[in-house]
């Protein structure tokens, strides 16, 4: 029969030596890893043996100890220690029935109770309340010609509350709403009075004004009081300062009145 496989070259030959040299040498590296492990898994296997018979050799040995042997009781009486005292059963004459002295109990040694706890004195003072006197708030009531007002403080806020068409009554309706926290109000800036002098009934403005007053008193006794207008009428050439009603007061008079009221409350 022919030889169907061609004659392989040097180059091949070459690569397939080394192919099978690397291929011996992992076997051979397993078997040696393989060898290893039996080694140990007889070393292993002998010392579980060797445990095992060790305790088979205890156990034998409890099990076949002499047990105790149990002494013949005498029937002749016998004495012991002075705590211990025999006497005759009562109503026959027999055995001598033994009787234990009684023991009294040993009293407990009473504790003293634990000393109470330190009692620590802590201050209930604020330490921020100078500077809450510093940096109380102030409020602008009025009606509306205050609407636009925007005063500032130096420290605080300033809240401005405008009720339009409101006259000097009206205003002081609205006081205990609006002091209802009046430790936190410094000063109050009240305007009013540009809807009562149409009227022109300036005697009932002066009582008006008065009760104004009054209420806030005793609404806020701490909180200083500021009257700011009526403002004076339109007149001409100053056509800037108003709206074109000539009552209201225009963006640039708006902020002139605020500056008034801002250097009034920073100065007090």
């Amino acid at each position: 029969m022919a030889n169907l496989c061609p004659p392989l070259s040097a180059g091949e030959d070459t690569f397939e030596l080394h192919s099978l040299q690397l291929e011996l040498e992992a076997v051979e590296k397993q078997i040696q890893e393989l060898l290893v492990r039996q080694t140990e898994l007889r070393e292993r296997r002998a010392a579980l043996e060797s445990s095992r018979v060790s305790i088979q050799r205890d156990t034998n040995t409890l099990t076949t100890s002499t047990p105790c042997a149990s002494l013949p009781r005498s029937r002749a009486p016998w004495t012991r220690s002075s705590q211990v005292s025999f006497t005759p059963a009562p109503g026959h004459h027999g055995p001598w029935v033994q009787q234990q002295r009684k023991t009294r109990a040993r009293p407990r040694p009473r504790t003293s109770p634990p000393p109470p706890p330190p009692v620590f004195e802590i201050s209930t003072r604020n330490r921020f309340a100078p500077l809450r006197e510093t940096e109380r708030d102030a409020v602008i009531v009025g009606d509306s010609i205050v609407r636009y007002v925007r005063a500032t403080l130096a420290k605080g806020k300033v809240h401005t509350h405008c009720f339009p068409g409101a006259r000097v009554l009206d205003v002081s309706a609205q006081i205990p709403a609006i002091l209802k926290d009046g430790e936190s109000v410094g000063a109050i800036v009240l305007h009013g009075g540009v809807n009562d002098t149409k009227l022109r009934q300036t005697e009932v403005l002066k009582r008006d004004f008065s009760s104004l007053i009054e209420t806030v008193r005793s609404t806020s006794p701490a909180t200083r009081i500021i009257v700011s207008g009526p403002l004076p009428t339109y007149r001409r050439g100053h056509e800037r300062l108003f709206r074109a009603d000539g009552l209201h007061p225009s963006r640039v008079g708006a902020e002139l009145l605020s500056d008034n009221i801002s250097r009034t409350l920073r100065s007090i």
